[in-house]
């Protein structure tokens, strides 16, 4: 579990955050330590292990300024389940205490889907030897061998095949269609198989009502009483290889162990961010709406505390998950969360707000750059295109004055400018502009481009 752990060093933690995150060095280092205290935790005496609680922290931050893709990518370096959840949702009409609790939910879930996912990854050879023997038996079904027959010792050169019986001409057959099955040479040819139906019973339930967990639960001990249905479909042997594989992995694994090892893996390892808190916060002496934020702040705190929740896969104890809070925090400040929530988020980071500078690095230097990811699509069309440094630096400017003037939404600005600036050269491809043509995008275009989108103020129809 704690392998990548191990391996990751503070230092090199904030590197590799570097290679996505332009700047806000200061919430990089932050995380980082919290990342590393996990595999510190894990490896210290036992007796300590229960003792050493997580700090989970507190980002202050305008949107758009990367809060949501430091976390994000955190969790991705450690192979961590990771789970977003908005503060504000729980706010909405319906919603009551215990709703709180899917975000736990949720965060096993995703270490089922990882933990499952690894799994199959690890039998994938032996599945897939079982899904040829399936297509096979479907193209060309046995004939059952003679006593003593072994099929690796036909050889169709030196065999007669005149004095060859039914059975080692059916296996010979096979054989030459094993090797086409591998090779995908015969994936177009369509056979019938027969695939698992994964319909779940509806259930209606009278009387009370009764939340989403307990329904799935209902369900899922209803389906596993009943009988597996299974339904005969036509499709070709390239998309039966995929949808059996997927079945034949799940007949090798043992998902008792799976839910085992992901509840183990959502204790330990698990990263829950908790977006949009600024919306809960209300000011002292508040009433009406606030009133109902202050209830949310209260439902959250048992989680964030340490509590144990039922969830389909077992009971999960959430003492050491890391929790994540963030927040813009314009027209509430932190201090207004009620005091047991404040603290449990001890650590607390200021994001910078992104300058022009930042912007420009951001086009060019991350590894999932906007640039980068447009060169990578119109390389699918056989086209070229380049953005000159300044072109780069044209784009920041607008998205930067557009920011100021209208409405700050931080990075994401230049999504907009850069679609505007791309829509017509994407239209174009590939009708008028076909394949090995270069797109060479200056200052001039930029300017030209996006003149309108400057001084245009009511920029409706382009805010994100």
């Amino acid at each position: 579990m704690s392998k990548n752990l191990e391996a990751l060093t503070p230092r090199q933690i904030v590197a590799e955050l570097d290679k996505y995150i332009i700047g806000q060095h200061e919430a990089k280092k932050n995380v980082a330590i919290a990342l590393r205290n996990r595999w510190r935790r894990m490896n210290a005496p036992a007796e300590m292990q229960r003792e050493i609680m997580p700090n989970n922290i507190l980002m202050i931050g305008p949107t758009g300024c990367g809060k949501t893709e430091i976390a994000r990518r955190l969790a991705q370096l450690a192979d961590a389940p990771f789970t977003k959840v908005e503060a504000s949702k729980f706010t909405e009409v319906g919603y009551v205490g215990r709703d709180v609790e899917s975000m736990v939910r949720d965060l096993v879930e995703q270490a089922i889907h990882m933990v499952r996912a690894a799994k199959k990854e690890s039998v994938k050879e032996r599945a897939a030897q079982a899904v040829e023997e399936v297509i096979l038996d479907a193209l060309i079904p046995s004939v059952k061998q003679p006593a003593g027959f072994h099929p690796h010792s036909l050889s169709p050169t030196t065999d007669n095949i005149e004095n060859a019986s039914d059975a080692e001409l059916n296996e010979r057959t096979r054989e030459r269609f094993r090797e086409k099955i591998k090779s995908g040479e015969i994936d177009d040819r369509k056979i019938d198989i027969d695939v698992q139906q994964n319909a779940s019973p509806n259930i209606g339930v009278m009387g009370g009502p009764i939340d989403d967990n307990s329904m799935m639960n209902i369900q899922d001990m209803i389906s596993g009483m009943m009988p597996k249905q299974r339904k005969k479909r036509k499709v070709t042997i390239g998309e039966a290889k995929r949808i059996l594989l997927d079945e034949e992995a799940a007949k090798l694994i043992d998902m008792d162990e799976v839910k085992d090892e992901a509840i183990r893996k959502a204790e330990n390892l698990g990263i829950i961010f908790i977006d949009e808190i600024d919306k809960v916060a209300a000011k002292s002496g508040g009433s009406g709406p606030d009133v109902s934020r202050e209830g949310v702040q209260r439902d959250l705190l048992p989680i964030v505390e340490g509590s144990t929740v039922n969830t389909k896969y077992g009971v999960i104890h959430t003492d050491h998950i890391l929790f994540i809070a963030a927040g813009a925090f314009h027209v509430s400040k932190p201090s207004d969360l009620i005091p047991e929530l404040q603290g449990r988020f001890p650590i607390r980071v200021e994001l910078q707000p992104l300058t022009q500078v930042d912007f420009v690095r951001i086009l060019q230097e991350p590894r999932n750059a906007l640039t980068k990811q447009y060169e990578a699509m119109l390389q699918a069309e056989g086209v070229g295109l380049t953005f000159n440094v300044e072109s780069l630096e044209a784009l920041a400017e607008v998205a930067f004055q557009l920011n100021t003037e209208v409405e700050n939404i931080g990075a994401r600005r230049l999504q907009t400018v850069v679609s505007q600036l791309l829509n017509d050269v994407l239209f174009d491809i590939p009708d008028q502009i076909g394949p090995n043509a270069q797109v060479v995008v200056t200052k001039e275009l930029v300017e030209q481009r996006l003149s309108g989108l400057v001084q245009n103020r009511d920029l409706s129809q382009y805010i994100l």
